[in-house]
């Protein structure tokens, strides 16, 4: 809840962004862009200032319900829901700028928007009188064609090193290359971003390594102090969870149109797949709000509780890719033809799911590890 007591999100505002999404989703994936309807209503419905610094116009909004709205996006459109989420979260990001810096950043107002990448190339940070001298590409930038300002790090991050530092660019400083043309997710736009040259004022940067701890420059909200990597899958899961959702909204109406009688061992198998999709599905959701609402309760902090959360969320996906595997394989060839949207759904999750932070092998290795050292 924002300080002046709104709920977010707005429920009227979300619907029309759901609504936009799903009727641009076919479009989008064929044009590989997002259309400009989809952006503004998407920005509409309040993801920029989820989580943005409250003296900012931040809604407060809670993981929770970031997450289920990322969800009700992405089973329209996977792509929109992805920005819808990086929005939500690079605003959270911003908190970790000095306040003259998040002043900068934010004096459009709360539906400011902002990406980020920290998959630098080529990346020169100089120190300079007053800031920084700043030159490179960032690659991934999702969004980027439509962004106002951009949090870039200086090099790729390293636990640890409080050397990486990240950069608040604004959109006048940075041009982008058109480079992002993949098998699935095709209209997040995240393409590569150029900076030929810009100075970055000091107060428009922070260590990145106090952003992956959630030491903040000064106190902020609980989403805010939250551990980049505790709650950071949530940032690409949700996208994933609504598009299984979809896919089995998709296969249920395939089953549905079956005549009620009949019983082959065929239709069988497939109501017997469908019912355990809806199952992992289901599973993985009780995952992604066990992981919410550890953080929205502040409890990252307990003993292994961040580590968990990052299990968690990796698991989530695992399960929600392999539903849709499922799902798919009842939909046959049919299923498979350029006009049916489950092709769509199976492309795009897997991948998001590729996505490296949402890779279970990482996050089991950091758990067991706690686990091991308790």
């Amino acid at each position: 809840m924002s300080d002046d007591g709104t709920i977010w999100p707005d429920g009227e505002a979300l619907a029309a962004g759901v609504a936009a999404a799903g009727q641009g989703a076919v479009a989008a994936d064929v044009a590989g862009r997002l259309a400009p309807a989809t952006v503004e209503a998407l920005a509409a419905a309040g993801f920029p200032s989820g989580f943005a610094p409250l003296a900012q116009g931040g809604a407060d909004a809670s993981f929770d319900s970031v997450t289920r709205a990322v969800a009700a996006i992405g089973e329209g459109c996977a792509s929109a829901a992805w920005l819808a989420s990086l929005w939500a979260y690079n605003g959270r990001f911003s908190a970790y700028l000095p306040d003259e810096g998040r002043q900068d950043v934010w004096a459009k107002g709360p539906d400011t928007r902002l990406v980020s990448s920290m998959v630098a190339a080529g990346v020169r940070a100089e120190p300079v009188d007053g800031g920084w001298s700043l030159a490179g590409r960032w690659l991934y930038v999702s969004g980027v064609e439509f962004a106002d300002w951009a949090l870039l790090s200086s090099a790729p991050p390293r636990e640890g090193d409080r050397s990486v530092r990240v950069f608040a660019v604004p959109k006048d400083a940075f041009t982008h290359q058109e480079s992002w043309s993949t098998l699935g997710m095709r209209a997040t736009g995240s393409h590569t971003l150029v900076v030929e040259q810009a100075f970055v004022p000091e107060h428009r940067s922070f260590v990145w390594d106090d952003m992956r701890l959630g030491n903040l420059p000064e106190p902020g909200t609980t989403a805010q102090a939250a551990p980049l990597f505790a709650v950071n899958g949530l940032t690409f899961a949700a996208p994933v969870l609504g598009a299984a959702r979809a896919a089995l909204r998709l296969v249920g109406e395939h089953l549905g149109k079956q005549p009620s009688g009949a019983r082959s061992a065929a239709r069988e198998s497939h109501r017997i797949a469908y019912a355990r999709a809806a199952g992992e599905i289901d599973a993985a959701a009780l995952l992604l709000a066990r992981v919410a609402g550890t953080a929205d309760r502040g409890r990252l902090g307990e003993d292994g509780a961040a580590v968990r959360s990052h299990r968690d969320s990796t698991l989530a996906v695992e399960l929600l890719v392999g539903a849709v595997d499922r799902l798919f394989h009842v939909t046959g060839t049919r299923g498979q033809a350029a006009s049916h949207g489950m092709q769509r759904i199976w492309r795009d999750v897997h991948a998001a799911g590729s996505h490296a932070a949402l890779q279970f092998e990482a996050a089991a290795l950091a758990f067991t590890q706690r686990l091991v050292a308790a």
